[in-house]
């Protein structure tokens, strides 16, 4: 198996921009956030804010290659946002891997992408389209239809946005765990309430889900035999028992090892 790096973010609104934007200075980080969740829905008919108004909290990876398989998330709970999203950066420069996420293309990476502008972080490696490495000229990680980056959800939908589905769909359909403990609307009550861990070990187990759909995805284009496939299934479970963290065993509980074989 080639270095391949499965990552998922989680974000909460980032105020100070919202505050400055909307011209809110006289109001609390929690009134600021109810304010722009208002406003996002009276314009769009959902909260969901926009792209650039988003905060990372936590970023989650499975790094798995030949020899080497790990889980874990980005820095410490207490990291500010720019260290979080230099790491991820130096992961990618250390490794080159293949980058996979859920919808990566979609939200992850251009918020990583407005927020790196925030902070000034350089990532040469992620933004090079072959000026600096032949080879990414036409396998790069900003290219839709590239391979260094694959964007699960994008891929098996065929491009077809009618046609995305959510992870923990797919993931419970495939026998995964699927979603644990929360979702993503309840990220920033956590936060508020000062859970930083909760929201990492959260972020942890969508990973998981992703690596394991990823495996499948492996399985389906030939790149993995039943045999490879079971052997990987194998190794991330004894992974998550050995872990000593108890939502890596908890997630490890949920996904039972009969469930390592392929469906007759």
């Amino acid at each position: 198996m080639n270095n391949v790096m499965i990552f998922d973010i989680e974000t909460v609104p980032d105020v100070e921009a919202g505050r400055r934007y909307y011209e809110l200075d006289d109001l609390s980080d929690k009134d600021v956030a109810k304010a722009m969740f208002s406003i996002r829905q009276q314009k769009v008919g959902h909260d969901f804010l926009a792209h650039p108004l988003h905060r990372i909290v936590a970023i989650s990876i499975v790094l798995a290659t030949r020899d080497h398989l790990r889980v874990w998330s980005l820095g410490e709970p207490e990291s500010p946002e720019k260290e979080i999203i230099e790491r991820f950066y130096a992961g990618l420069d250390k490794y080159m891997p293949t980058l996979v996420s859920w919808n990566g293309g979609g939200f992850d990476l251009p918020v990583l992408n407005y927020r790196s502008l925030l902070h000034g972080v350089s990532a040469e490696r992620y933004w090079d389209v072959g000026d600096d490495n032949r080879d990414f000229r036409y396998n790069n990680y900003l290219g839709r239809f590239h391979w260094r980056h694959i964007d699960l959800m994008d891929v098996l939908a065929g491009y077809q946005m009618r046609a995305n589905a959510p992870l923990d769909m797919i993931a419970t359909m495939l026998g995964f765990p699927g979603k644990m403990g929360m979702d993503g609307s309840k990220v920033w009550d956590t936060f508020q309430a000062g859970n930083i861990e909760a929201i990492r070990d959260y972020c942890e187990t969508d990973v998981l889900n992703t690596y394991l759909v990823y495996l499948r995805f492996e399985l389906l284009r030939g790149h993995l035999t039943d045999t490879a496939y079971e052997i990987e299934c194998a190794r991330l479970h004894e992974l998550l028992v050995e872990s000593g963290k108890d939502h890596l065993k908890e997630f490890s509980k949920k996904w039972k090892s009969e469930e390592f074989k392929l469906a007759p």
